[in-house]
C-alpha cells in the first residue's frame, strides 16, 4: 500500500477533535448491538479503501454505527454495504457483491471509496463544525487521488462536501443542486450527486439497484 496514504490513515485513527462524535463513537463501540455482542468494535475514526489509482471516488456520508465503526472498512458489514456492493459487482467495479469484514477478500476495480466524515454522527447528522474538522482530511484525501476522472457523491451531504472542497481550493463558483443523477463538470472532472444507499432510501424506493447501477455505469463509461 502507498506510504503516504498508510501515514495519513494513521492521522486519521487518532484523531479525537470533536468531543461529540468521539463520545457517541465511544459508547457504540463499549455499548454493541446484541448481534454483535462477540465482536471486538474498530471503534475508531475511518480511512477510504480502493484503489488509490483509481478513476472513479464514490463518497459517503459517514461511517455507519454498526457497519464501519464495527469493522474498520468503510461501507463494510451493514444494510447498505450491502445494497451498494452489490451494484458496484454488477457495474463491474468489484470483484464481489458483498462487503462483510475486512480479511473478506473484497477489491474495488478503478474505484475509491471515502467519506465526507469520519466518525459516526448521532442520527447521522454531523454539525457544519465537525463537516469542517474532518474536510482536512477530506481535502488531503482527495488530493492523494491523482487519477480521479468522476466523483459519485452519496447523499447530499457528502455532494455539498464535494462541492465546498473545489470552492475551497480550486476557485470553483456558482450553484450546485443535488438530485439522484445531477452531473456536473468540475475542475477537468465529472461529479455525479446519487441517493445514498441507506435502508431509508430503499425501503421507500427513492433508491433502487436499477437506479444506482445504472449511474454507476455512466460513470464507468466516462473513464
Amino acid at each position: 500500500m502507498n506510504k503516504e496514504f498508510i501515514f495519513f490513515s494513521k492521522k486519521v485513527y487518532k484523531c479525537n477533535k470533536c468531543a461529540r462524535l468521539v463520545n457517541f463513537r465511544n459508547k457504540i463501540t463499549l455499548k454493541k448491538r446484541k448481534s454483535y455482542l462477540d465482536q471486538v468494535y474498530w471503534g475508531k475514526p475511518i480511512s477510504g479503501f480502493g484503489d488509490l489509482n483509481g478513476k472513479i471516488i464514490i463518497i459517503g456520508l459517514a461511517p455507519a454505527a454498526h457497519g464501519a465503526t464495527r469493522t474498520g472498512r468503510v461501507f463494510t458489514g451493514d444494510k447498505s454495504a450491502d445494497f451498494l456492493f452489490n451494484c458496484l459487482f454488477k457495474s463491474g467495479l468489484s470483484n464481489q457483491p458483498n462487503s462483510d469484514h475486512i480479511k473478506d477478500g473484497l477489491k474495488l476495480k478503478n474505484t475509491f471509496i471515502t467519506l465526507a466524515l469520519r466518525c459516526v454522527p448521532p442520527e447521522d447528522k454531523p454539525t457544519k463544525e465537525e463537516l469542517k474538522n474532518c474536510s482536512v482530511f477530506f481535502k488531503k484525501e482527495l488530493n492523494m487521488l491523482k487519477n480521479k476522472k468522476v466523483i459519485v457523491a452519496l447523499g447530499k451531504i457528502a455532494f455539498d462536501a464535494c462541492i465546498k472542497f473545489y470552492k475551497e481550493n480550486y476557485g470553483l463558483t456558482g450553484s450546485y443542486k443535488f438530485g439522484h443523477g445531477s452531473k456536473y463538470n468540475i475542475n477537468g472532472l465529472t461529479i455525479f450527486g446519487c441517493y445514498h444507499p441507506s435502508p431509508r432510501n430503499v425501503n421507500t424506493k427513492r433508491i433502487n439497484a436499477t437506479k444506482m447501477t445504472h449511474l454507476f455505469k455512466k460513470a464507468k463509461k466516462l473513464i
